[in-house]
């Protein structure tokens, strides 16, 4: 049917009355990190649905990483990252910016996975409420069963009795090294496992047998992280993470840098001298993966990995990698 003019004006003037307005989404801008700031800014935000946050990433080298009020300081399973975004310190314009749209109206939980950010309070929330407070506290005194202490140049002291532990002394990485030394030690329950991160930029991160490149806070289940620890080539001071072994079972760790994994740069406390879960099986499946489910790249710029929550990635300028 052709509809003249005259009734093509009616019947827009009808529709006129029916039409709802239409309620504009906001921007929110916030800037993470930049010279010697451990923070995002501003801390937290208020945000409707629909409503867009924009991480404009500054200086140093941080990420945007959903987490939780129980656990701040680690991933939510099924949360977004932005991955790791290096940003040198001379650069003046052209930062890369993440965006995120609010799905609903709870609470977002966000920390920077990067070393020991989180600990010192770089932490975000969308909607806290009145709970920011008791979350950041959470995140600066964050521990975890299996964790004793960090440090950044000194030994961990143990925290079993004096005389009935051991703690054993594991080097990670090294100039040339991709390595734990040793990379397979057994420990009675109660003693601790002091890990000193030599040259370049490594992690230790609990994973499983079956999925050695994957991080196994990342499947649900409660797991360490020492975070990235970058380390100079003229360093002659070297910082340390402590974990306490709390039963016999089998400890399965590995680093989290690019390829390090499937280049065979894991370690276990306890496993198997023989049968299927030996030391070396799990190291042969971890050359074996495709290392895609779970390592992170310290220097791959932004991550475009979608989750449950929607993030749109807008990398503007040029990115160099840097140290932490």
């Amino acid at each position: 049917m052709i509809l003249t003019q005259k009734y093509v004006f009616t019947a827009l003037a009808c529709l006129s009355f029916a039409v709802i307005p239409v309620v504009r989404s906001a921007t929110i801008d916030v800037v993470v990190g930049g010279p010697g700031i451990l923070k995002y800014s501003p801390e937290f935000v208020n945000a409707s649905v629909g409503d867009i946050i924009r991480f404009t990433f500054k200086q140093k080298n941080h990420t945007v990483t959903q987490s939780t009020l129980q656990s701040p300081c680690s991933p939510k399973a099924d949360g977004f990252d932005s991955d790791f975004v290096p940003v040198a310190d001379s650069v003046t314009q052209g930062f890369p910016v993440a965006q995120f749209t609010v799905e609903n109206a709870d609470p977002l939980w966000v920390y920077c996975r990067q070393a020991n950010h989180c600990q010192q309070g770089m932490v975000f929330a969308v909607n806290p409420g009145d709970k920011f407070e008791a979350f950041k506290a959470a995140a600066t005194g964050n521990t975890t069963s299996t964790t004793t202490s960090t440090s950044t140049s000194t030994s961990a002291t143990s925290t079993a009795p004096a005389g009935s532990s051991k703690d054993h002394r594991v080097v990670v990485g090294g100039p040339g090294v991709l390595a734990f030394q040793p990379a397979n030690i057994t420990a009675q329950v109660g003693d601790t496992v002091t890990f000193e991160f030599r040259q370049k930029n490594h992690t230790v991160t609990q994973s499983s047998f079956n999925q050695p490149c994957q991080a196994l806070s990342a499947t649900g289940q409660p797991g360490f992280d020492t975070g990235f620890h970058p380390v100079a080539d003229g360093s002659t001071t070297f910082p340390t993470y402590t974990i306490q072994v709390n039963d016999t079972k089998p400890i399965w760790a590995y680093c989290r840098q690019a390829n390090h994994c499937t280049s065979g740069m894991v370690f276990s406390v306890n496993s198997v001298e023989t049968g299927p879960n030996t030391f070396e099986a799990f190291k042969s499946k971890a050359m074996g993966s495709n290392g895609t489910s779970g390592s992170n790249n310290q220097n791959a710029g932004i991550s475009t990995r979608l989750n449950s929550a929607s993030i749109a990635i807008a990398v503007v300028g040029v990115v160099f990698g840097v140290l932490c």
